[in-house]
């Protein structure tokens, strides 16, 4: 009896010893961050983003140090980015602005979402909606810095949005025009005008509304708009065009040929072959 009970304890002692040494062996086997961040970073340099991002998403679960963490989620970001995984970028980097809010990484990973939308832009012919998210993405980031040496870049890139928003408006109204709906297509043309009279597309909106109002009788509306041509945009073509509706028997005189520095050095290099 005192032999079962010995045999029974030393059984519970060895399986305690057991698990004791299970522990610590699993311990030792911890994996090491810097490890894994520096396979990633030799992946990422080879232009390997899928693996350099998972090995990114690895090393930030294990890195005790914050800042470390939230540097590895950064690069895992611009990794999925690299190879237009945008979703999976977007969703990482909104978890980063949520989870490391502190980090000064933040306004980069902004300035990264920004550009994560504007990549997404489809033709102006197609959907709006990745253009206003663009928009909207960009015009909070310069709103929130607008002394930021990214803000420059996204101020151009704004101006193309600003273009393909006003070509939009214009490819509908154009539509309306060729199916005789005057009302829309004044209503869009005015749009232009409004919204977006910095852009390219504004000489062709006023060109088309000087169409339209001469068309349906309203001369007077027709005239107000040539004005706003000429005064703005005398010597450009779609004046000219514009003007030639109100003016039957115009004109338009045969432009001089203007010298230009290349054409000077061109005239320059021929001259110079003559009297050699």
């Amino acid at each position: 009896m005192i032999t079962r009970f010995f045999l029974i304890s030393l059984v519970f002692v060895l399986l305690a010893c057991s698990k004791k040494e299970n522990l610590e062996y699993e311990k030792s086997q911890r994996i090491d961050p810097y490890v894994v961040y520096q396979e990633g970073l030799t992946a990422f340099e080879k232009k390997d983003y899928f693996f350099a991002s998972k090995k990114f998403d690895e090393a930030e679960l294990n890195f005790s140090e914050p800042e470390l963490a939230a540097k590895s989620s950064i690069m895992s970001s611009y990794s999925l980015y690299g190879i237009n995984f945008y979703k999976e970028a977007e969703e990482n980097l909104n978890r980063f602005l949520q989870v490391y809010p502190a980090d000064k990484n933040v306004i980069y990973a902004k300035y990264l979402l920004a550009i994560i939308f504007y990549e997404q832009i489809q033709d102006e012919k197609k959907d709006l909606g990745p253009l206003l998210k663009a928009q909207n993405q960009i015009d909070k980031f310069i709103s929130e810095y607008p002394k930021s040496e990214y803000t420059t870049d996204l101020k151009f890139k704004r101006d193309l949005i600003q273009n393909q928003l006003a070509a939009k408006e214009l490819f509908i109204a154009k539509y309306y025009i060729s199916v005789k709906k005057w009302v829309p297509a004044i209503n869009r043309l005015r749009v232009i005008l409004d919204k977006y009279e910095k852009t390219v597309f504004i000489e062709e909106a006023l060109h088309r509304l000087v169409e339209i109002h001469y068309h349906i009788g309203l001369e007077e509306e027709a005239k107000k708009y040539v004005s706003l041509l000429g005064y703005n945009y005398n010597s450009s073509e779609w004046y000219e065009e514009s003007y030639k509706i109100l003016n039957k028997d115009y004109k338009p005189e045969k432009k001089k040929d203007i010298i230009t520095e290349d054409k000077k050095e061109n005239l320059f290099k021929r001259i110079i072959k003559i009297i050699k």
